[in-house]
């Protein structure tokens, strides 16, 4: 189908794009028609491009979707309220009074031996590239402690290379984590059916005392993904706040006049083959509190040490 490159013809290209592709109608009862109605009916032919521009990201705000995104060249569209909406259930400057001066620093990751004999590895972003030799080391220096935190707050995201290869160090045996699927064709509910997904075991240093997984809304898309496979590992607890969800793999279109469009194309399941798109909940929910964090003392991860010492 061709669209002319003006701003009805762009519109139109956007809605249409969404409508034979995003993945997600049906699951969040979209009424994806009515949003046309609505929304078409504020573009006038004499529309600025930043007008355009604006109604356009409403428009895919109705989604509620952190990976839908128009890109232009003066600016992004984006959708944060799945992590502004809640507690941040983070601080940098607490979490600084744990690490301290002298903690190391491998592949991204930020890790430290605390004094009660917890390991504590921070990872900010899955787009860090984890190499082997970086997680062998650091799990070969934690072979002493009672057991680690893996502390993935705030974790945006990144790639999934390194979500599998940071999981399979917490894996004995190949084992089932999940599902995704595919659009087949142009129908909101046009899906392949479900193709089971795997962590391989690394044959490399794998860690076996318990492992608690810190959360928060911040962690989105790949970190999702991350939790949501540790959830399956036999010696992993996770705590913290829900996750922010995020489990739509990501394809990019073109419109008419270039602007690109970014949305959910393929959605991911749990291994109860659940949608997560919504998030991941904690096996235990646990929030920081103000008295703590006046006193520098994060709750989260002083739930987590308590844990693990018993």
């Amino acid at each position: 189908m061709q669209f002319d490159n003006h701003p009805r013809g762009n519109f139109d290209a956007l809605w249409t794009i969404l409508d034979r592709n995003y993945c997600f109608f049906e699951y969040k009862e979209i009424d994806w028609d009515a949003i046309y109605l609505e929304y078409s009916m504020r573009i006038t032919s004499n529309i600025g491009n930043d007008a355009l521009f604006k109604l356009m990201g409403e428009m895919l705000a109705e989604l509620k979707d952190g990976h839908v995104n128009l890109v232009a060249s003066h600016d992004v569209t984006r959708y944060w309220k799945w992590q502004e909406d809640f507690p941040i259930n983070f601080d940098p400057a607490v979490q600084k009074h744990y690490l301290g001066d002298d903690y190391s620093r491998a592949s991204g990751i930020w890790y430290k031996i605390l004094e009660d004999n917890v390991g504590y590895l921070y990872y900010s972003s899955f787009t860090s590239d984890l190499s082997e030799s970086s997680l062998d080391q650091i799990l070969n220096r934690m072979a002493i402690c009672k057991g680690i935190i893996i502390d993935v707050r705030n974790n945006g995201g990144g790639n999934l290379t390194n979500v599998e290869k940071l999981a399979g160090r917490f894996f004995n045996q190949r084992t089932l984590i999940g599902y995704i699927s595919h659009k087949i064709g142009p129908g909101h509910d046009d899906f392949s059916p479900l193709y089971p997904k795997y962590v391989e075991s690394s044959n490399r240093v794998r860690y076996q005392k318990p492992v608690v997984v810190l959360t928060n809304r911040g962690c989105y898309s790949a970190t999702n993904e991350f939790v949501s496979i540790m959830k399956n590992a036999p010696q992993v607890t996770v705590i913290g706040d829900k996750t922010g969800g995020g489990s739509g793999l990501p394809f990019t279109s073109e419109l008419p006049n270039g602007w690109s469009v970014r949305f959910s194309a393929s959605p991911m399941f749990n291994a109860d083959k659940e949608h997560v798109e919504f998030g991941v909940d904690p096996d235990h929910f646990v929030s920081m509190l103000e008295s703590d964090r006046d006193a520098e003392r994060d709750t989260i991860i002083e739930t987590a040490r308590s844990l693990l010492r018993n």
